[in-house]
């Protein structure tokens, strides 16, 4: 059959991809046709379809997830007040990565669209648990807790909190992860990437973190003395009521 579109005439050739990576799959047929195939003069070939549409999503999705990621990190220095804290945060995110694609390999999946979505979700997640337990670390220290003692019962009072946020996400996605109705072949991968990546960061989270926190702290102690003795500073004066008078002449 030989369709038209815009006044020209089309050959269609469609096939369906299974056991491989679209991508992949895409690239060795573009590498075979132009290796194997003379087009005459006046023709030419265009790949569609579900390859088309991915490549699309991944070109916005590699200026999307740069920005997002300089956001939460822009977010974070206004909650912590410093960049070190910050970038202890952002080290979720790749304990993140390594649950996520283990578990796509576990499984037998490829990296797909699906699961780059699901790899956004994660880093959400992720930071999260990291806020919380920095945030919690930083408020035993003002009330004058030492260091390792901070650290150590931060660590041990937000296990819980982590560990509920999360095991509910992480079964809330065990449904879509062993669905087999149609259309499961999009929620598998996203499903299998944020549970993956959930065990992983929260693991490490609550392993890693702290120490690399009391490290940090350790390492540059004058930093750390300074940033909470102005945090306490300020919230002094934001307690203390101030006066208001009149002077005469």
């Amino acid at each position: 059959m030989i369709n038209h579109e815009n006044g020209e005439r089309m050959v269609i050739v469609q096939s369906n991809v299974r056991g491989r990576d679209l991508g992949g799959f895409a690239s060795e047929v573009r590498r075979v046709v132009a290796e194997r195939v003379q087009v005459p003069e006046g023709y030419f070939i265009t790949y569609g379809g579900q390859f088309e549409n991915q490549e699309r999503a991944m070109r916005r999705l590699a200026i999307i997830v740069p920005l997002v990621l300089l956001l939460i990190i822009g977010l974070l220095y206004a909650s912590f007040g410093n960049g070190r804290q910050a970038l202890l945060v952002m080290l979720n995110v790749p304990f993140a990565l390594v649950g996520g694609i283990a578990a796509l390999w576990l499984r037998q999946l490829h990296l797909n669209l699906s699961a780059s979505v699901g790899f956004i979700s994660l880093h959400g997640v992720a930071v999260l648990n990291g806020v919380v337990l920095v945030a919690y670390i930083n408020q035993l220290r003002d009330q004058g807790m030492p260091l390792d003692k901070a650290v150590r019962e931060g660590s041990e009072d937000r296990l819980r909190s982590n560990l509920l946020t999360a095991l509910v996400a992480a079964f809330g996605f065990i449904p879509m992860a062993i669905s087999t109705s149609p259309g499961s072949e999009v929620q598998r991968p996203l499903a299998t990437v944020v549970i993956g990546g959930l065990l992983t960061s929260t693991f490490l989270t609550l392993v890693v973190l702290p120490v690399l926190y009391e490290w940090v702290e350790e390492r540059w102690p004058g930093w750390a003395e300074s940033f909470h003795h102005r945090r306490k500073s300020r919230r002094r004066n934001r307690a203390q009521p101030t006066a208001v008078g009149a002077r005469g002449q």
